[in-house]
């Protein structure tokens, strides 16, 4: 979304209401783990004053994740609420923080869309139902839990090793 600064002049008395249905695929691109994202649905308002504008933005959409116990694709939905302050007058010479300088007359959000859904990933996203999946293993390993290997290693016979049978048939002799 991109607005030119002269074109928001018609907007100065009443504000601009925003309702729209973006694609933002660079996200994609800034994080490799985002499998696909839908279109995002952006609702606002934004109000002017001198040489700014402020604007408050929802965003809702679904990201699409990998599980991280399976890897599989899971639906991660997500509900952002910001507030956005954008400048067209002189950049300051130190950082501000909070208020985004525009270079140029042009006012693309796109950006800071971004930003917001980036911030929003989750470090971890878990399918439904997978908590008691048994892990399989793989070629030349396998997996156990602690009970598993103990119960595995009573229900086991001990093994004998063969160069010391004779040694264990010296405690069977009965002294004469």
């Amino acid at each position: 979304m991109k607005w030119a600064i002269h074109q928001l002049s018609k907007y100065r008395n009443n504000g601009m209401p925003i309702d729209e249905i973006i694609q933002l695929d660079e996200v994609m691109k800034r994080n490799p783990d985002i499998r696909k994202i839908s279109p995002v649905h952006v609702k606002g308002h934004c109000t002017f004053g001198a040489a700014q504008m402020t604007c408050h933005f929802q965003l809702t959409g679904t990201l699409t994740l990998p599980c991280a116990r399976t890897w599989e694709d899971v639906e991660y939905p997500f509900d952002i609420q910001a507030d956005e302050l954008f400048s067209w007058s002189e950049t300051p010479k130190e950082d501000v923080g909070e208020i985004s300088y525009l270079e140029g007359d042009v006012v693309n959000v796109d950006p800071l869309f971004e930003e917001l859904i980036l911030v929003e990933i989750p470090i971890q996203v878990f399918k439904e139902n997978t908590e008691n999946l048994p892990i399989l293993g793989g070629k030349n390993w396998s997996y156990s839990t602690d009970e598993e290997l103990s119960v595995k290693e009573e229900n086991e016979h001990k093994k004998l090793d063969p160069r010391l049978a004779d040694l264990a048939k010296y405690f069977d002799r009965t002294d004469e």
